[in-house]
Order: C-alpha cells, then sequence, then structure tokens
C-alpha cells in the first residue's frame, strides 16, 4: 500500500513573518493552481462539515455535565473514595471523552484525505 506524503499547510501570513525575519527580499505568497486549489477548498469544507458532530459532542459534554447535576442534585452525595461523584465527574471524565472525541475526529478527517 503506497501512501502519499502528508504535507503540513500552514498559513501564507505566518510563512511571510518568518521568512522577513530570515531575509529582507521580497517574498510572494504561493498559490496553488486552479485544480488544486478547489482540491483544497472540497477537502477543507467536508472535514468542517465532518468536525461538526465532534463539536457537538464536546458541547454536549462540557455542558451537559452541570445539567446531568442540576438534575440529580444526588449525586454530590454519593461518595467514592472520600470524594464527592459529582467532583470526580468533573474533574475526571471530561480529559478522556475530549481525547477520545479527538482521535476519533483526526481519524474521520484522514479517512476523507485518503479518499
Amino acid at each position: 500500500m503506497s501512501r502519499v506524503k502528508r504535507v503540513a499547510v500552514t498559513s501564507p501570513q505566518t510563512r511571510l513573518a518568518h521568512s522577513r525575519r530570515r531575509s529582507r527580499g521580497r517574498w510572494r505568497v504561493p498559490r496553488l493552481a486552479a485544480g488544486d486549489a478547489e482540491r483544497a477548498d472540497a477537502l477543507y469544507r467536508a472535514q468542517r462539515r465532518r468536525g461538526l458532530p465532534a463539536l457537538a459532542g464536546m458541547f454536549g459534554l462540557v455542558f451537559g455535565l452541570p445539567l446531568v447535576f442540576g438534575l440529580f442534585p444526588g449525586l454530590d452525595s454519593v461518595r467514592l473514595l472520600g470524594i464527592p461523584l459529582s467532583w470526580l465527574m468533573i474533574a475526571i471524565l471530561p480529559y478522556p471523552a475530549m481525547a477520545l472525541l479527538s482521535w476519533w475526529q483526526l481519524r474521520r478527517a484522514e479517512k476523507i484525505e485518503d479518499e
């Protein structure tokens, strides 16, 4: 299976700022060919569209926890190792969940690039 070399795409303004530090000569912003620009635009739109479920999941997690605590105030009385369960849910649950969401979204974005 042959793999296409991945290339990091950065902002032209960032490249311009870095190049001005190195040399004082004139610098031109590179332009993509028309076909490549259309493909890059389509890829950007597809990845952005595919990112919406992950974004919704993150908002659901961040804003859903206070809702859960409001609906079930008894969670504060449940203790695990002497710590209220609600505190553990706030301190521990979001980070692995966000890591899983980001991993899932990255795989989906890479799948679009490979198509």
